[in-house]
């Protein structure tokens, strides 16, 4: 995740450049576009109406599209990465997590920008919140609550997805150095799959 390098001829704030070396510029492009659009009406909304309720309306849409974005589509074209989550009769959550044939490069540009884009902006929502509160604008933290709620859920999903992936490669390449049957199904050219139970419903 944070091991990934950006090749050498890279420069900082060269968004071409970038677009160009990245195998999936589209892709690269969503992933940032909805989140960034939730953030500037949420900041620069005001610039252009008073209608609290209308600019909490299209920061909500924003949001939910990102989520969706992020959580079905670019995970898995920039870092081969998906999970989802299914709830139990007994109220339990399991999550689910699928991950790449680690024999299977990623392209370190759209790597290293995925999981940029993932952690930085729960970060400028968290920054929002606490403004809000310094400044008594509580009603801004309904749109605070609904952004830090469905970002961190793919934040937490996937990390614990790398982490999967990660622990089901290492037993993989284990199990290959050592002769077992365990790694045909992870360096063979097929999905490796990964349950976790995790306690409570996120949703």
């Amino acid at each position: 995740m944070g091991n990934n390098q950006l090749e050498p001829d890279l420069e900082a704030g060269n968004q071409s450049s970038l677009l160009k070396q990245s195998s999936h510029p589209v892709c690269l492009i969503f992933h940032f576009l909805f989140r960034i659009g939730a953030i500037c009406t949420y900041f620069f909304g005001t610039w252009f109406t008073d209608n609290f309720v209308l600019i909490f309306v299209l920061c909500v849409l924003m949001l939910v599209f990102d989520f969706w974005t992020v959580k079905n589509v670019s995970g898995r074209l920039l870092v081969g990465l998906r999970w989802w989550s299914e709830n139990k009769e007994d109220g339990t959550t399991t999550w689910l997590f699928e991950s790449r044939d680690p024999s299977r490069p990623l392209n370190p540009v759209d790597s290293r920008l995925f999981w940029t884009g993932l952690y930085v902006a729960p970060a400028v929502w968290v920054v929002f919140g606490v403004l809000c509160i310094l400044t008594f604008k509580l009603k801004w933290l309904l749109i605070v609550a609904v952004a830090l709620a469905l970002n961190f859920a793919n934040v937490i999903g996937y990390t614990q997805c790398d982490k999967d992936a990660k622990q089901k490669w290492a037993t993989g390449f284990a199990s290959n150095m050592l002769g077992g049957s365990g790694a045909g199904g992870i360096m063979g050219g097929l999905m490796s799959r990964g349950i976790t139970r995790m306690a409570g419903s996120m949703f």
